[in-house]
């Protein structure tokens, strides 16, 4: 055996594992040392953009930025990040990170090429969760090193999760954040007041909630995979242990008790040069009127002097804002009681001292205490108070709805309309007071509970206060949904009403072959590595009957694309219907969304049993959290999908029949593929006979085949272009024709291709004909399939050529640009 290992960006996607191939041939494999040995084992591009970083960022550390405003990136809304965005010249800072961060920020353009810290409030996923894909996506680009600021342990969740979130050209530390300590930049000086609460921690006394885990010490973005069809893939060795590395009980304790709050000073900016008293000074052009604007007094030929600050406009001595967080009660008290606050509440603040704005990450049932209010009254009746949390309504994406109403036009059962609560265009409020009213009225009453004007704002994306220069907070641009637009969009492409009446006859004269409502497939990630505006990564959730679903993997965001699919009131149903989470494999992108919907269920339902069939290594993740961090595997029964193998197959008789109990399910198998470690392909055998077939990632794999025979429907990833095999190989994923192809050797009655690589973010590479037959079709975010639908899917192609006909031109342009590139490289290999 030869160990070949060539590793590129582990988030942009672009890595290559390390393979283990067995082969009679020697030459094959000499080629194939000699194709990796040629490919450049590190990325060239980061180390360009972080000599850009650096010089840019030495200049700008000479002066206090001119301008500085916070913007909302996500306003804490059900099934919606919490994160606060502070913009100066030269720098980025974020407060907060909740799950789907990344994707809202891609979606606005809000660059994150400029963050190198992160304020953490307390250790929970609403404000963690994005984390981990913040940190890679800013890795990418060029970002030398980012700092956490928080609760004192803050930094672990990267420790537990370094082996499926890899960071090899970024350093990740953590400030010191004691009381007495001081962040300080030429932008900001930020004070930490940390707030403790008085009840114990449940990590001080053993919980009993730890299952067996790994000690997993798996790469799983460095992996070896046996391409003897006899050996799909080669499980990991794993040694069982009781304990995290790196386990400190006090720091447990310290980032489960500790809430960080902080006070953030601008600092201060000296007024700028007033040329018309330099001129009335007599002050010639040159470098004197630079010595005057940094601040220093100079003397004239003549011999006067002149004085900076006689000549300069008046400084700005920099505002004030605060960042509070009170999670529960138990915090309340040590809050509102905490000196450190003092200073800024009014009738003890000067002019300079009083915050701007405070910035509440309070959940609405402690802001509603009368004790919380009353702390609120305490500052200035000029200060606002934005607030972020569950009570909010704005899940910040509006491109989402583009697509879907887009979409909706083909078949609205398929491609059904969303239910969260984006603000429709004609619905906007004409006036900015009645908004703001009718949101106190609503929600706090603290106009008049309070008996003071309060300037109370809900968090809505690209709600921005401007800090300098000072600006009136502008909580009215909003992420607005205009289905006449999105609709015109499409129906003004030449040549797409046609198509769309015809498309319309075509399934008007179809027969449907049943009527039941089960079960159906929702598709809520149907892209690969991260996500982008119109598909988010891997999340399919399975509806097996009126009161019974599972989770087939679960990427970042999964709950919110649950929250925008059903709404946010039946999104409470569904969670409380749901029985399992299955997980594929390891990789981030296919289960970092888990512990949001595990706090989800834990919501709307008590001690009700959760089964989580996925790679028994998972718990050393999600065990480690659980300890670190929060509670969250009282309920939660792992199924190990080793245990579940087709050819040996070891769960017990009682979960056996629990799972039938519970989910209908006559039998659940895996087998191992393609992939890295651990990752395996499953079937779902339902007692009524239907079978549902999930490859998860892998490249073609026998073993897969074998599993899936006769299978209703398949579900299979098709990341790559069939031109682009290649790259499917050393990725060790399938090609769109690959996939297809396992579907008729496995004698599936129907192949759904979806895990598309985000090159194709509308509409993937097909080739004019778009289909392999009567029984494949393509997946979307948000769709939803029943079996009945399944004939209605080859119609669709050529409406959804005509409707994404940019994205497709421009994909056969790169095909082509690519073909050239190969023939000219070859014609240069023949010269030679």
């Amino acid at each position: 055996m030869k160990l070949f290992s060539t590793i590129f960006k582990p988030h942009s996607c672009l890595l290559v594992y390390r393979s283990v191939y067995t082969s009679r041939s020697c030459s094959k494999i000499k080629n194939l040392n000699e194709f990796l040995l040629k490919m450049p084992k590190e990325s060239t591009h980061t180390i360009t953009l972080k000599a850009q970083r650096l010089k840019i960022k030495e200049k700008g550390q000479k002066y206090p930025p001119g301008t500085v405003s916070l913007q909302v990136l996500g306003s804490g809304a059900k099934g919606a990040p919490r994160s606060l965005y502070l913009f100066t010249d030269q720098s980025r800072y974020l407060f907060n990170c909740g799950e789907g961060t990344q994707r809202l920020a891609h979606e606005h353009k809000m660059k994150l090429s400029k963050l190198e810290h992160i304020f953490i409030t307390q250790g929970s996923w609403q404000n963690l969760g994005g984390l981990p894909g913040v940190v890679l996506t800013i890795q990418d680009v060029g970002v030398p090193e980012i700092t956490l600021h928080g609760p004192s342990g803050i930094d672990e969740i990267f420790t537990a999760t370094k082996r499926f979130v890899v960071l090899k050209n970024i350093s990740v530390k953590a400030a010191s954040c004691k009381p007495d300590d001081v962040y300080e930049d030429n932008a900001i000086r930020v004070s930490y007041v940390p707030i403790a609460n008085e009840k114990p921690s449940s990590v001080e006394s053993d919980s009993g909630t730890e299952q067996g885990s790994s000690d997993d010490d798996i790469d799983y973005y460095g992996h070896a995979v046996d391409r003897n069809p006899n050996k799909n893939a080669i499980p990991a060795s794993t040694k069982t242990t009781s304990e995290s590395p790196s386990h400190d009980k006090a720091k447990d304790i310290q980032v489960r008790r500790c809430v960080m709050c902080y006070i953030v000073r601008l600092q201060p900016r000296p007024g700028s040069l007033c040329l018309e008293k330099c001129v009335e000074a007599g002050v010639p052009p040159g470098p004197l009127l630079g010595r005057l604007k940094g601040g220093e007094d100079v003397v004239l030929v003549d011999g006067r002097v002149v004085r900076s600050s006689d000549v300069t406009l008046s400084a700005d001595p920099g505002p004030v804002f605060l960042v509070v967080e009170c999670p529960d009660e138990s915090y309340l008290d040590p809050l509102v009681q905490n000196p450190a606050f003092v200073k800024y509440q009014a009738g003890q603040a000067g002019p300079d001292e009083m915050p701007m704005l405070i910035a509440h990450f309070t959940p609405q049932h402690i802001m509603d205490d009368p004790k919380y209010k009353e702390w609120m009254e305490k500052f200035s009746p000029s200060t606002h108070h934005l607030i972020l949390n569950e009570g909010n309504k704005c899940m910040g994406s509006s491109a989402v709805h583009r697509i879907q109403h887009k979409l909706n036009l083909l078949e609205p059962s398929v491609f059904p309309l969303l239910r969260d609560h984006t603000v429709l265009k004609d619905s906007m409020c004409p006036t900015p007071n009645s908004e703001v009213s009718s949101d106190i009225s609503a929600r706090t009453n603290s106009t008049s509970d309070l008996g003071c004007d309060f300037s109370i704002v809900n968090a809505k994306t690209f709600c921005n206060v401007s800090l300098r220069p000072r600006k009136p907070l502008d909580n009215f641009t909003k992420v607005v949904c205009d289905p006449e637009e999105y609709k015109s969009e499409v129906m003004n492409i030449e040549g797409f009403p046609a198509e769309l009446n015809k498309l319309t006859s075509e399934l008007g004269g179809l027969t449907n072959q049943s009527d039941s409502e089960y079960p159906n497939v929702i598709f809520l990630g149907t892209g690969s590595c991260i996500p982008n505006k119109t598909r988010n990564t891997s999340g399919i959730l399975l509806n097996i009957s009126d009161d019974k679903c599972m989770l087939v993997d679960c990427g970042e965001g999964t709950y919110g694309q649950l929250v925008r699919f059903y709404g946010p009131e039946e999104v409470d149903r569904i969670l409380s219907n749901l029985k399992a989470i299955y997980v594929s494999h390891l990789h981030a992108d296919h289960h970092i969304g888990l512990i949001g919907v595990i706090k989800g269920i834990a919501r709307v339902r008590n001690n009700a049993r959760l089964y989580l069939l996925a790679p028994k290594q998972i718990m050393f993740w999600l065990n480690m959290y659980d300890k670190h961090f929060e509670n969250i595997l009282q309920n939660v029964q792992l199924v190990a999908n080793q245990d579940l193998l087709h050819h040996n197959y070891q769960l017990d008789e009682a979960t056996q029949n629990s799972l039938k109990c519970d989910l209908g399910f006559e039998r659940v198998e895996t087998a191992f593929v393609k992939h890295c470690p651990n990752a395996f392909g499953v079937t779902f055998k339902h007692v009524n006979g239907w079978k549902i077939a999930y490859s998860g990632d892998t490249m073609p794999c026998d073993s897969f085949v074998e599993l899936g025979k006769g299978s209703d429907l398949l579900i299979h990833e098709a990341t790559m272009e069939d031109e682009l095999k290649g790259e499917a190989l050393i990725k060790l994923h399938s090609t769109t024709s690959e996939a297809v192809d396992i579907g008729r050797r496995m004698d599936a009655g129907f192949t759904m291709l979806t895990h598309f690589s985000q090159r194709y973010a509308k509409l993937p590479r097909l080739g004019e004909s778009g289909t392999f037959g009567d029984n494949v079709g393509i997946a979307f975010d948000n769709m939803k399939v029943r079996f009945q639908d399944l004939p209605k899917l080859k119609h669709l192609y050529p409406a959804l050529r005509l409707m994404f006909q940019e994205d497709v031109d421009e994909l056969e342009t790169k095909a082509f640009k690519r073909q050239m590139k190969q023939e000219r490289e070859l014609k240069k290999k023949q010269k030679i």
